[in-house]
């Protein structure tokens, strides 16, 4: 049966998305470069592991025995006071119960939105949700996993963003939808997509000329950086907005 290190129940709070932060109610805790390493990994498989698999899999390019030194010393360097942030057992480790992840909430909170059918609470469409999705995670070390789940979460967050943008557009609540599509288009400025709504949300309010510097200015940036032209869909788009009697609808332009 796994226990933790100590039966203290201190909540701690662990931030991945930007930095690494662990918090201890108001209090931050300093962790060093290898527990950092750890706690992450935890984090990002949210379930009980094999120390062995761990261990080779943080420290790949050394002997078993070395591999599971290495996690022994991690595991003893985190600082007492945040011990129970890890969950022993003799052969399987994983994130303590009393651990609250930002990334974990930023995920439920991308799914959330990208669910057309779902309808969503205020709280999903709040400033604070919009720079939640405005960060990403934290990949201050070169290990391939890192890599991959932050290239993951990357792309969740700027469909999230998008969705958002999309939800707060039809709730006609531009201002924030303009700030949802921004963030998306900063995440990534050759994201057509990312572009798409936010000219969607400012044809909604009636910003035809905000829409149209938006247009050339996504229209530049490919042009410089890929040598290419914004898709047809877009085009079309932006043609229904200049020829308003035009049958093409915005929907259509999807």
């Amino acid at each position: 049966m796994s226990t933790p290190l100590t039966s203290a129940t201190t909540e701690f709070h662990l931030r991945l998305l930007d930095r690494f932060e662990l918090r201890s109610g108001e209090r931050v805790i300093p962790v060093t470069v290898g527990p950092q390493r750890l706690v992450t990994f935890l984090a990002l498989h949210n379930r009980s592991l094999q120390r062995g698999h761990v261990a080779g899999t943080l420290w790949p390019d050394v002997p078993t025995d070395r591999a599971n030194a290495n996690l022994r010393a991690s595991i003893w360097r985190i600082p007492a006071a945040c011990r129970p942030v890890i969950d022993l057992s003799l052969r399987h480790i994983k994130l303590g119960p009393d651990v609250s992840v930002d990334l974990t909430v930023a995920i439920a909170l991308a799914q959330r939105l990208l669910d057309p059918a779902r309808t969503c609470q205020e709280s999903d469409l709040s400033g604070e949700a919009r720079s939640m999705l405005s960060a990403d995670l934290v990949s201050t070390h070169d290990d391939d996993w890192i890599m991959v789940e932050s290239e993951r979460f990357h792309q969740l967050r700027l469909h999230a963003l998008e969705a958002l943008c999309a939800r707060l557009t039809a709730a006609e609540r531009y201002g924030e939808a303009v700030d949802a599509g921004l963030a998306a288009v900063i995440g990534e400025p050759l994201r057509e997509s990312a572009h798409r709504v936010l000219i969607k949300a400012h044809i909604a309010e009636g910003n035809l000329a905000e829409a149209g510097r938006q247009y050339n200015l996504y229209r530049r940036i490919v042009h410089d950086e890929l040598g290419i032209e914004p898709s047809p869909s877009l085009r079309r788009l932006m043609l229904a907005m200049l020829h308003p009697r035009n049958p093409i609808s915005l929907a259509a332009s999807r």
